[in-house]
C-alpha cells in the first residue's frame, strides 16, 4: 500500500505543517485541516486511508468527530493529543481511536504507529478475501505484507515474531537449527541462556498449528541443540 493517504487534523500551524512536510518526505500522501469543519468537508469529498486527530480543536473537540466518524467509517485514527493522561487515553479509546500517541512526540515512534496500523489493514483486507486454494502437498502459505500463515481456509493469527520463527524453520525444514541462530535471524537479538522467549514462541506455534487443523508440520525440540521443523503425513 504505497503513498498512504493521511488526513492530518491539527490546528497548530508550525506542527501540522512539520508532520505533514516530514510524513511526505517518508513517502506518504498527508493532507493537513486546521478545524473540524474543513476536516469534515475533506472527509466527506477525499478517499482517507488513516486520520491523525489532534482532540482540542477550534470549534469543537476532536472526540466528537470521532464519534461520528465511527457511525459511517473504519478508517484508522490515531489521537494525537498534549491530554495524556490514563483518563484521556481511555476516552479517546473508547470514543473509537485505534492509537494514542501523547504529545510531545517522534516522528520515528509516530512512523511506526501507522506502519503497525498499515499491517493490520492489510491483514484485515487479505482475510476478507477468499483465499486461494493451497497445492495438496503444501500445508502452509506465507503471507509476508499480513505477517501471518494460512492452512487452507485458517489464518493462524501469529504475532510477527512468531511469523519470523515459523518462517525460518519452514525454509530450513529438517534442519536442526540451534537457537543462538533462530534468536539471531528471527527474533533479531543475541540469545541468552536465560531468556525462554524463543521457547514461548515455539508453544505458541504449535498450538496455533494444531488449532488451525496442520497436522502435518510439526515443530520438534532437539535436545541440547534447538528446534526442527519436520512435515508428517496428517
Amino acid at each position: 500500500m504505497p503513498g498512504l493517504r493521511i488526513l492530518i487534523i491539527e490546528d497548530d500551524p508550525l506542527l501540522g505543517a512539520h508532520l505533514s512536510d516530514q510524513l511526505e518526505a517518508r513517502g506518504y500522501q498527508p493532507q493537513l485541516c486546521m478545524n473540524l469543519e474543513s476536516a469534515r468537508l475533506w472527509l466527506a469529498a477525499e478517499f482517507v486511508e488513516l486520520v491523525l486527530l489532534d482532540i482540542l480543536l477550534p470549534g469543537g473537540n476532536g472526540l466528537e468527530l470521532l464519534r461520528e466518524l465511527r457511525q459511517q467509517s473504519r478508517v484508522p485514527v490515531i489521537l494525537i493529543s498534549a491530554l495524556g493522561s490514563e483518563s484521556d487515553r481511555i476516552q479517546g479509546f473508547r470514543s473509537g481511536a485505534d492509537d494514542y500517541l501523547p504529545k510531545p512526540f517522534s516522528l520515528d515512534e509516530l512512523q511506526v504507529r501507522i506502519e503497525a496500523l498499515r499491517r493490520r489493514i492489510a491483514f484485515e483486507r487479505a482475510a476478507a478475501e477468499p483465499p486461494e486454494p493451497l497445492a495438496a502437498d503444501i500445508p502452509l502459505a506465507f503471507a509476508t505484507l499480513q505477517q501471518d500463515v494460512r492452512h487452507q481456509d485458517r489464518w493462524l493469527g501469529l504475532t510477527a515474531s512468531e511469523y519470523r520463527v515459523l518462517q525460518l524453520l519452514w525454509r530450513q525444514a529438517g534442519v536442526v537449527l540451534s537457537k543462538p541462530l533462530i534468536y539471531h535471524q528471527a527474533l533479531l537479538r543475541a540469545w541468552s541462556r536465560h531468556d525462554r522467549s524463543l521457547d514461548m514462541h515455539v508453544s505458541h506455534l504449535r498450538r496455533k498449528l494444531q488449532q488451525a487443523g496442520c497436522l502435518s508440520v510439526e515443530i520438534r525440540t532437539v535436545w541440547g541443540q534447538g528446534y526442527v521443523l519436520l512435515r508428517t503425513e496428517a
